[in-house]
This record gives C-alpha cells, sequence and structure tokens, in this order.
C-alpha cells in the first residue's frame, strides 16, 4: 500500500513538472528525473527499464525522424507552396477556403504527424490570413481549426500520431492492419470535425477574399532540390511502411532512412551560381502589385544551400525520446503497484456491454484522463489496463483502437491535454495572438464531445462490419 502511494506520488509530480516546465526544464530531463526516483524507491526495478526500452524505442524514433523530415521540408517551402496552392483553389470563397486549409491540414497530420501540423502548418496559415487582412474573428476561426484538425486528422496511419505509434507498438498491430481499421474511422474524424468547425466559426467566415493579395506558389519553394526530393522520399516512405511488416522491419529504421536521405540532399555542398542564374527573373504578386526580383533565393531558383540543416536536426524533438522511456518507467510503477487495475476492471465492465458501450465508455474515459494529464501517460496507463483486462476478441480490439482515438482527441479539450497544444499556443503568442485558457476550453469541449462521440461509433459500426 505504501508502494502505491509513493507511485501514484511520483507519477502526479512528475506529470505537474512536466506541464509546468520551470524555467524551461526540459520535458526529457524531468520525466527522466522521475524515472530515477522512481527505481531508487524500488516503485519500478532495473529488470523493468530493458522492458520498457524496448515498448518505446521504435515509437520515438520513428515520431523524431518524421518531425525531422516536416522540418526539413517546410525550411524548403514545402507546406507553404502547399497552402498556397490551396488558398488559389478556393477561388476568392471563403467558405471553401476555410474547407481546404481544414482538408489540408488533415493530410498533413495524417502524413507528417500532427505535431507537423499544429506546429508549422499554423505560422504559415497565420502569414496567410494577415496578407488577405481577414478580419480578427475570421483570423481565429482558421487557426483553432487548424490546430483542432492537428489532432482529429491524426488518426489514420501509425505514423500519424506519437500516441498510435506506442499502441500498435505495444499491442503488436501491423502499419497495413491499424490503416485498416483506421483510415475510414479517420477519414468519419475529419469529416466531422469539418462539419462541427463549419457550425461553430461558420458564420464568422467572410464571403470573399482576394486571391490576387497571395504571393504566388513558386516563390514560396527556397530549394527546389529539397523540395523536389521531398515527394520521392515520401512516396518512398509510403510503401516502406507496408512493406516494413511482412519483412519485419521497424518503422523506425524506414522513416529513419528517409529523414537522412532528405538531411542529406538539404546539406548538399552549396554551388555557385552562374551570372544568368543570378539574374533571372522572379516574378512575385503581393497585394495585388506584380514585381521583378532578380536572384534564386526567395523564388528556389539556385542550387546553394538555403536550409539551415544542423539548427534544424537540433530543433527536432530529440527530447521526445527520453521523455517516452523515463514517463513510462514512471507509469510503469503504477502498473506494479496495481494501480492500473482498477481501470481493467472499469473496461471489463464495458467490456460485458457490447462493442458499441465499449468503444464509447473506453474512449471518452481514456479522452477525459488525456484531457486532464496529458496524452502520453495516458496511451501508456490505458494500454496497460487493456493488456490487464480479461476482454478479448472484438471487444478486446475495440478497446486498443478506442485508447487512440480517446487519447487523440480526448487532448483537444483542454490545453494542457498534448505538449503539442501547448507549445502551439505559445507559437502564437509570439505571432502576437493570445488564446486564454478559458476561451481554449470552451471551444475545445464543445468541438471535442461530438466528434469523439461520432468517431467512436463508427469505429465499433466499422469494425463490426469488418469482422
Amino acid at each position: 500500500m505504501v508502494l502505491a502511494v509513493v507511485a501514484a506520488a511520483i507519477f502526479v509530480a512528475t506529470l505537474v513538472v512536466v506541464i509546468w516546465q520551470p524555467k524551461g526544464l526540459p520535458i526529457g530531463y524531468t520525466a527522466l528525473i522521475g524515472a530515477v526516483i522512481a527505481l531508487a524507491t524500488t516503485v519500478v526495478g532495473l529488470g523493468d527499464v530493458p522492458t520498457v526500452v524496448g515498448i518505446v524505442w521504435n515509437a520515438t524514433l520513428t515520431f523524431v525522424a518524421v518531425v525531422l523530415i516536416s522540418l526539413i521540408l517546410d525550411e524548403a517551402g514545402f507546406f507553404e507552396w502547399a497552402a498556397l496552392h490551396v488558398a488559389r483553389w478556393g477561388r476568392g470563397n471563403g467558405r471553401l477556403l476555410f474547407v481546404l486549409i481544414v482538408g489540408l491540414g488533415a493530410v498533413i497530420a495524417a502524413v507528417f504527424a500532427n505535431d507537423g501540423a499544429a506546429l508549422i502548418l499554423t505560422p504559415i496559415v497565420v502569414g496567410m490570413l494577415r496578407a488577405l487582412n481577414m478580419p480578427a474573428k475570421a483570423a481565429l476561426g482558421f487557426i483553432l481549426a487548424t490546430g483542432f484538425i492537428a489532432d482529429t486528422g491524426s488518426l489514420p496511419l501509425v505514423v500519424s500520431n506519437l500516441v498510435n505509434i506506442v499502441s500498435a507498438d505495444y499491442f503488436g498491430l501491423g502499419f497495413a492492419e491499424y490503416a485498416a481499421v483506421m483510415v475510414p474511422v479517420g477519414i468519419v474524424s475529419v469529416l466531422a470535425s469539418l462539419g462541427m468547425l463549419l457550425a461553430y466559426f461558420g458564420r464568422s467566415i467572410p464571403k470573399r477574399y482576394d486571391v490576387l493579395a497571395l504571393t504566388r506558389p513558386a516563390a514560396a519553394v527556397k530549394d527546389r532540390a529539397t523540395f523536389h526530393a521531398g515527394w520521392v522520399v515520401l512516396a518512398v516512405l509510403l510503401v516502406g511502411y507496408f512493406a516494413a511488416d511482412p519483412l519485419g522491419v521497424p518503422l523506425a529504421a524506414v522513416a529513419g532512412v528517409g529523414a537522412v536521405v532528405i538531411v542529406l540532399v538539404a546539406a548538399r555542398q552549396p554551388a555557385f551560381l552562374s551570372a544568368r542564374q543570378a539574374a533571372s527573373p522572379v516574378l512575385v504578386t503581393t497585394g495585388g502589385t506584380a514585381t521583378v526580383t532578380t536572384g534564386s533565393g526567395g523564388a528556389g531558383g539556385g542550387s546553394g544551400r538555403v536550409i539551415p540543416v544542423w539548427k534544424t536536426i537540433r530543433e527536432a524533438p530529440w527530447q521526445i525520446v527520453l521523455f517516452s522511456i523515463g514517463m513510462y518507467l514512471v507509469v510503469y510503477g503504477l502498473q506494479n503497484q496495481g494501480l492500473t487495475d482498477y481501470l481493467a476492471k472499469l473496461f471489463d465492465v464495458f467490456g460485458d456491454h457490447g462493442v458499441l458501450v465499449t468503444a464509447l465508455g473506453v474512449g471518452f474515459v481514456i479522452a477525459i484522463l488525456a484531457s486532464l494529464m496529458n496524452n502520453m501517460p495516458t496511451v501508456l496507463i490505458a494500454a496497460l489496463a487493456i493488456g490487464g483486462a480479461g476482454a478479448t476478441g472484438l471487444t478486446h480490439e475495440v478497446m486498443i483502437y478506442a485508447n487512440v482515438i480517446g487519447s487523440d482527441l480526448g487532448p483537444k479539450i483542454t490545453p494542457i491535454g498534448s505538449l503539442a497544444t501547448l507549445l502551439w499556443l505559445h507559437v502564437l503568442d509570439r505571432k502576437g495572438i493570445h488564446i486564454g485558457w478559458g476561451q481554449y476550453f470552451r471551444t475545445g469541449i464543445l468541438l471535442t464531445v461530438p466528434v469523439l462521440a461520432v468517431t467512436l461509433t463508427a469505429l465499433a459500426g466499422w469494425l463490426t462490419l469488418i469482422r
């Protein structure tokens, strides 16, 4: 009993410091300190360390590689190019632009993970809205929609969210097996999100916007070689993800190779520009006025190094590796002291009442936990509880995927639900856009609960149909 109290206290203390981050203390170091205390108090043993590392290493390294690829491509202008194209496809229709931005966010979240969608696309959208002189209320709707869809659109693939990778690894789900279940469910989640976002923000969206105020998409490309290499790497990655399972190759190896290739392309030695290249005209349209400039940097015409590769590598989320290992050791202490058994018993109660009740019950409990104590420790605790529950067959499978959905969508209810949301709010603050925690919660809970209910219902229906 004493060790159970100690385990709970270590978990709560570690979680509070991770969210609080006093004096900018990195989350990885905080989690490792919690793990060391857990080991020192015998809440966990040294024998648990290799078990935990074995569970999280593939998930965290895959996530870091995917985010690193997205950071490099962002520096090359890949996402700004895509956003400008999408804005032009809107043809001046405000509502269509809103739908297209949400769709772009969902695609980026699925392929480049939720962090990439929220943290990379949001500043681009902010810049675009300012160029269009979008009213403040409408701009806020676009910005909140971009942040919201980053998580609700991160269900389809294993690599779309760190939570997905952790859960898939823990339960031995292959990439294709996971996608067969979650791609259709993820589409429902995106459509439900779009419906709620339009219902909530629709009236504030202007009917028209000036397409001529937008920069040409080609002008956003800063490094053509990296930009084009990005398309090839993405195509190879998607094929590699599906081929990895039958070959027994970890996803981290596939994503890692892609990251190395894109880094090498971006870090190639600069070449001297010819006089003709240096003087080549580039037409840039801003605010409806066309201007001609020379040179290659802004429009991506040159071959010199324009991407700060090593700086970008340093900014990749390496702390998440330490955080995952340390936090999971702390969570493992909860299991060792029998605290996850209570959650397992609750899940079994849901499991006794059919697939739909199981999906809704497990999904909403996990969503609430994720919103209150962050989704990373939540998915770990829930995975241990599901593993300890007595459910089998379809009921067990529903619990596994409901854990993913609850951990992906639940964090949108509160600002502390995910570390990415806290960082996203910080990025907005630096852009002069302040969203208070109260305002975020009021919006988050109204948007999230219906989408969560629809998505979990779709999960129950889809699994019943295909099984």
